[in-house]
């Protein structure tokens, strides 16, 4: 593999790594993502083609160990990609079956292009090479289009092209789920809508989504339509004369009954693609809508780093373009990329937003619009534990309930183990969290005063009404949670799940109370008066948040703050003795439950928990929250917390080592880098040992983004101003962007050898305030500065 800022190159072609590269090679608009499988190849052990289009939901039920279990899932929609071709006479031509001579997949990232080359020795000396482009439309994003090329060296070849729609797709393309129902696709039919036009369309079987598809095929000679048990297909036969390319193209188009302004999908995809232009206008209106998304989302950063945010850039725009502001989806935390966590939607976004805040917030708008709409059905879990308030899913899917799987399977043993998982119940925090950092970077009041602040309350009267006061500690307990950290579900020996006083849950929640008291004193008084009065807030109730704010217990031990109440009892685990033995630990407590033994007898964590707050906090706020909480957190004692962590953590997460990374940027930069290269590498090398192939890892991938833009700057939005810290790292010391900042289009930092560089595009806004610790710059619409930083 090579790569560039614009390129992404992988040559020769390997089975064992062709899972990985088809996610990182997938290509999608936002609003449907095709993963990068070859296009001759059908799923099996080495490939999977998928489609998924977002929000596309169906629930399943499954027996498994003895009960019955019901799942969503995203659905691997019907495959369009099928362009196969054999000689006269001869074998279908793939990969597999056939000698390659040369292969090479790139993608280009400026033009959100995949080109494909592949050269396979045919018999009487002859070689055949294939060209194939393919696009999943940025500007249109109903279309997709395949170019393929046919070139023949050694003499004439008389070649049989095959294109296809196939509706005979499962979900399968997760090992640990096979057991489970995956055949979500039914009513499949095909037909034809004209001499170069097919088309298939379907339902899903339980949420009742229709399906349409159709695909107008070119090619130099006639084509004759087949139609198969759940496919259809298009065949010609190209006379080749040695090199003289003969091209065959494909357009796709896509539509479901949950678009806009549409009542039939089949036929609104056949208008479509009757419509489409050829591929040679779908291309440059293609690379017209990329430009455009690079322009907003600029990211210059030198070397092997700079070439991987870019490719982390392009998979976070695959996922959430433009076209997701008209969507109701929210972020799957695995991208459109693949079938991993079954397509669901965690608290990914607290990971994601902060970015797409300062480059497209109609985009965080939009996902924030998604969990709004969920709010009656968070409101409806909150009573079904007998509290107030809204309890948002750990996992979410279609309509905002539980979707959190009550089994998991642990591969190491072979059993199937119960899920506690739906008990981070900090999932209400961070979307608070990212309501108030969206209205800080975009300053859409509107939102604040409406949607932001009913979403704000009714998660503030959750954690309210949880909280129970302890009078031995005299304060406050949030009981039987279970924190981000997920190895610790239980105390040893316990007969039912939970944790008490998670630090990173009790922290949160304590700034989501305090934080909506002041969004509440901040409405302008009609809207207050009627948010009070349809919501029974009264006086009783916010003192009572007030106090809760100010008494919810923190724990520590031994001098640091505790993950929760007990952790400090638990025994420590032999590290060296189990990397030993294992090599990768990662994955520590399926090793662990293998052994019979578990991760709750241990002081040892899968991810970053506690120092979460350190990730989500600058230090002025972290050690603001922890006074009004009545503890005292100096610099001696949130570094002897970070070290304690440090070395008890497995970093079973792509998400871990961003975590560290950016809390270490300001503490130790020599270590910082190393955890900073982990999250970088994490999906590129797939460092968590084979699940990139089931899709990329959205948050870390937007995370490393964020790093850049906000951990290495201290970039805050706060106050109507541009707050900077920077810290360069030795490293990554030269980098620019620029971000949109309540109204402001493309405001230009960069950083280079100890200066900060500043540029205001012109306009009619008002000027900009820029804050550094030492000095404040005040910077009107087409001004620019140049800030000597202190050594």
């Amino acid at each position: 593999m090579t790569a560039t800022a614009s390129t992404w190159d992988y040559e020769h072609y390997d089975p064992e790594r062709e899972r990985l590269r088809e996610s990182l090679c997938t290509l999608g608009n936002g609003y449907f993502a095709t993963r990068g499988a070859l296009a001759e190849c059908a799923a099996d052990d080495v490939h999977y083609p998928g489609t998924y289009a977002a929000g596309c939901y169906n629930r399943l039920t499954s027996t498994v160990a003895g009960r019955r279990v019901e799942n969503e899932d995203l659905v691997n929609l019907p495959n369009w990609l099928p362009l196969r071709c054999r000689p006269v006479g001869g074998d279908w031509l793939t990969p597999d079956t056939a000698e390659v001579l040369d292969h090479r997949q790139t993608v280009h990232l400026e033009s959100g292009v995949l080109e494909r080359r592949t050269r396979y020795r045919l018999d009487g000396g002859r070689e055949l090479t294939l060209r194939q482009l393919r696009i999943v439309h940025m500007g249109d994003p109903h279309l997709a289009a395949l170019r393929t090329e046919f070139t023949v060296e050694g003499g004439h070849l008389d070649l049989e092209v095959e294109a296809a729609l196939d509706g005979r797709v499962t979900n399968a393309g997760v090992p640990r789920y096979r057991d489970l129902a995956g055949r979500h696709l039914t009513h499949v039919r095909t037909g034809t809508a004209g001499p170069a036009t097919v088309w298939l369309r379907c339902r899903t079987r339980t949420s009742d989504i229709r399906v349409g598809m159709a695909a107008r095929t070119t090619a130099a000679t006639p084509l004759a339509v087949g139609r198969g048990h759940l496919r259809i297909t298009q065949r010609a036969t190209l006379g080749l004369a040695p090199g003289r390319p003969a091209t065959v193209d494909k357009t796709v188009a896509l539509h479901t009954s949950r678009d806009h302004a549409i009542s039939d999908p089949l036929q609104a995809a056949v208008d479509r693609v009757d419509d489409a232009p050829g591929f040679d206008g779908l291309l440059a209106g293609h690379r017209t809508a990329w430009g455009l998304l690079w322009r907003r989302a600029g990211l210059r950063v030198p070397g092997e780093a700079g070439a991987i945010l870019r490719l982390h850039l392009f998979h976070v725009l695959q996922t959430l373009s433009p076209h997701t502001a008209d969507l109701d989806v929210g972020v799957p935390a695995r991208g459109l990329h693949g079938e991993a966590y079954r397509g669901h939607v965690f608290w990914d976004e607290l990971f994601v937003l902060p970015y797409l805040n300062l480059h497209f917030p109609e985009v965080s708008r939009a996902l924030l619009h998604y969990r709004h709409r969920r709010l009656d059905r968070a409101r409806a879990a909150a009573r079904a534990l007998g509290r107030r308030g809204a309890l948002y899913p750990w996992q979410s899917g279609s309509d905002g309930r539980e979707e959190t799987q009550r089994l998991h399977l642990n591969p190491h043993s072979g059993r199937w183990l119960p899920d506690h998982s739906h008990l981070q119940r900090h999932v209400g925090s961070a979307i608070a969290y990212n309501v108030w950092q969206y209205c800080e970077a975009s300053g859409d009041a509107e939102f604040l005063h409406t949607k932001g602040a009913e979403m704000m309350l009714q998660i503030a009267r959750f954690w309210a009404d949880s909280a129970v006061w302890d009078d031995r500690l005299a304060r406050h307990r949030l009981l039987g949670v279970v924190g981000p950290d997920e190895y610790h579900d239980a105390y040893p020996g316990a007969d039912r799940p939970g944790l008490d006083d998670n630090a990173y849950t009790n922290v949160t929640a304590a700034w989501v109370l305090a934080r909506t008291l002041e969004v509440l004193r901040a409405l302008p008084e009609p809207r207050r008066r009627e948010l009070v009065e349809r919501t029974g807030l009264d006086a009783a109730e916010s003192e009572r948040w007030e106090h809760i704010s100010r008494t919810l217990r923190v724990p520590f031990h031994e001098g640091v703050i505790s993950q929760f109440e007990g952790y400090g009892d638990l025994a420590e685990l032999d590290w060296d003795g189990y990397r030993a033995r294992y090599g990768d630990i990662r994955r520590l407590d399926r090793v662990l439950e293998a052994e019979g033994d578990s991760p709750n007898n241990y002081r040892a964590s899968k991810q970053a928990d506690v120092l979460m707050l350190g990730y989500l906090f600058p230090p002025g706020e972290l050690r603001s929250l922890f006074a009004r909480l009545g503890y005292h957190l100096d610099e001696d004692t949130w570094q002897r917390t970070v070290d304690h962590y440090l070395e008890r953590t497995s970093h079973g997460s792509t998400l871990s080592g961003l975590v560290h990374g950016r809390i270490l940027a300001r503490a130790r930069r020599a270590e910082a880098w190393a955890f900073c290269q982990e999250a970088l590498k994490g999906d590129v090398a797939d460092l968590q040992g084979g699940t990139t192939g089931e899709g990329i890892h959205l948050g870390a991938m937007a995370g490393t983004l964020d790093l850049v833009q906000r951990g290495l700057t201290g970039l805050e939005t706060r106050d109507g101003s541009l707050h900077l810290d920077p810290v360069p790292l030795p490293e990554l010391s030269s980098y620019g962007f620029s971000v949109r900042f309540q109204g402001h289009w493309g405001v230009e930092l960069r950083l280079r050898h100890g200066r900060l560089d500043i540029a205001v595009p012109d306009s009619d806004l008002p000027a900009l305030d820029i804050r550094l610790p030492d000095r404040s710059v005040r910077l009107r619409p087409g001004d620019t500065c140049r800030l000597v930083l202190p050594s």
